[in-house]
């Protein structure tokens, strides 16, 4: 009886898991938000930023639209503080980042 249950169950997770993992890019995406900005802000979808002043990033849509970002990125962002590093980031990481910034909205 429980097997009949939880058969269809199981084929159900099993369909909708390959649509739930991140793509390469994602998956790069967020390597490069855990090497280079998890020191400051909360880079997954829980969880407070280390620096209270940095947001996190599941809040950045929520400020500016993701793709605008891709500007500043491969300028070189500057913020008003001045804890902020400036970081310049070749055409590759900006997809790679803005695409893991897309799966936290």
């Amino acid at each position: 009886m429980i097997e009949r249950i939880l058969r269809p169950i199981a084929f159900a997770f099993i369909a909708l898991t390959p649509a739930l993992a991140a793509s390469p890019d994602e998956q790069r995406g967020k390597t490069f938000a855990l090497n280079n900005c998890a020191r400051c802000h909360a880079v997954d979808r829980v969880g407070q930023s280390p620096l209270k002043i940095a947001p996190p990033f599941r809040i950045l849509h929520k400020r500016y639209p993701i793709d605008n970002l891709a500007e500043s990125l491969a300028e070189g962002i500057q913020t008003g503080h001045p804890t902020m590093p400036e970081f310049q980031l070749d055409p590759d990481q900006i997809h790679d980042l803005l695409s893991y910034l897309k799966t936290l909205e």
